[in-house]
This record gives C-alpha cells, sequence and structure tokens, in this order.
C-alpha cells in the first residue's frame, strides 16, 4: 500500500467517537488498525509498532483511573459448562472502549499535541477537514474523489463509471448511504456531475488524444 493511500485510510478514522484500545494505540503511532488490529497482539513484542506497547498500557492505566472517559470489560474465563466470569484487575484490550474527545483531552495533557488525533496540518484545505465548521461532506466528497484518479492510468471506464464506482465503495465516510449502509444513488450521482472531468461523454482520453 502506498503511503497516500495510507494516509487516506487514516483519514476515515477520524469518523469514530470511540475506539478499543487497540485501535486507539495503533492511531497514537500513526498506524492503520484496519491493516494491524487483528495481529497486533499475537507479534512479539519487537514486532510490534515502536511506541504501540507504551501508548496501549498508558491508555489502559488512563482509562482504568478515570483519566481517560472510556467503558472498561474485564477479560473473560470461560468455563467448561458455557458460564463465565470477569476476571478481576484485566481489561479487555478489543473491548474496552474509549472516548476520542476523551482521549485527545488526555494526550494533550501529557504533551502530545500533534499525530492522528490532532487538527490536520496546513497541508490539509479546510474543505477536506470534517472538523472545519463550514465542511461540505459532497464537496469533500467531489475532491477526494477526483484526486484518487489525478494519477491514474487511463482504462476503458469512462470517468463516470469511476468515480460512480468509486464514490460506492467510499459512501459512508462522506454520508453518501443510508442508515442500513446503502449508497445513496441520487447523491452519488450529484457528485459525481462535479468530479467528472469528461462530462461531455464519449470514450475515456489517452495520452495524446
Amino acid at each position: 500500500m502506498s503511503e497516500d493511500n495510507l494516509l487516506t485510510s487514516l483519514e476515515y478514522w477520524r469518523l469514530c467517537d470511540e475506539l478499543n484500545i487497540v485501535q486507539a494505540a495503533l492511531l497514537v503511532v500513526g498506524k492503520d488498525p484496519a491493516a494491524a488490529e487483528a495481529g497486533v497482539e499475537n507479534w512479539s513484542p519487537d514486532q510490534r509498532p515502536l511506541g504501540y506497547e507504551a501508548a496501549k498500557n498508558a491508555i489502559s492505566k488512563a482509562l482504568r483511573g478515570g483519566r481517560i472517559e472510556g467503558h472498561l470489560v474485564p477479560k473473560a474465563e470461560h468455563a467448561f459448562e458455557g458460564n463465565s466470569s470477569w476476571i478481576e484487575g484485566t481489561i479487555d484490550l478489543n473491548e474496552s472502549t474509549v472516548n476520542v474527545t476523551s482521549l485527545r483531552n488526555w494526550l494533550s495533557s501529557r504533551g502530545m499535541t500533534s499525530g492522528f488525533f490532532f487538527a490536520p496540518g496546513p497541508s490539509q484545505p479546510g474543505y477536506l477537514n470534517p472538523e472545519h465548521p463550514r465542511y461540505a461532506p459532497k464537496l469533500a466528497a467531489a475532491v477526494t474523489a477526483w484526486l484518487a484518479f489525478e494519477n491514474a492510468s487511463p482504462t476503458r471506464r469512462s470517468p463516470k463509471q469511476a468515480l460512480d464506482k468509486w464514490l460506492r465503495e467510499n459512501a459512508a465516510a462522506f454520508g453518501l448511504s443510508d442508515d442500513d449502509g446503502n449508497p445513496n444513488q441520487t447523491g452519488i450521482e450529484e457528485v459525481a456531475k462535479v468530479a467528472n472531468w469528461q462530462p461531455s461523454g464519449g470514450a475515456p482520453k489517452t495520452p495524446g488524444d
């Protein structure tokens, strides 16, 4: 995965109001939970991302001590008969959750004021920043969709078809899906019209045309 695609995938995690401890620790060290969450706890400590162990332990203790708001869930011990009981003094890293706003405030109190949980730097314009007071999801969707094909090689698929496919796959990130998670076709068509660099239709242009 290229660095640009990794940064894009990280941005989608800004939609979360809550994260489990593993996700939060990975994001603190700049790693995409989608790529590492499932296996990171099975890796040996020297194979885990740099800083992950420290971030995980600090977040766990802050959650236990009430310095970070969230929901602490102990590990469960399952008996042979199917019954289970909580193991006192433990934390289930995947089931325990932290409030993102509270986590951000706690990070600031520890002297960490940059990274994933803080406002993007000047390189990201306000219209692509979900935390901007005038953020418009459809505008952000149109710009991001266009940028996704800025350096793409020409294909037989028309720009309209390519944009429609991309917007369907990323609909949830820009509020272009309904309550059941299905893409909103009307909204997608509106955004695709704005981003379409070949609105007149016809065969896709190739270099030299």
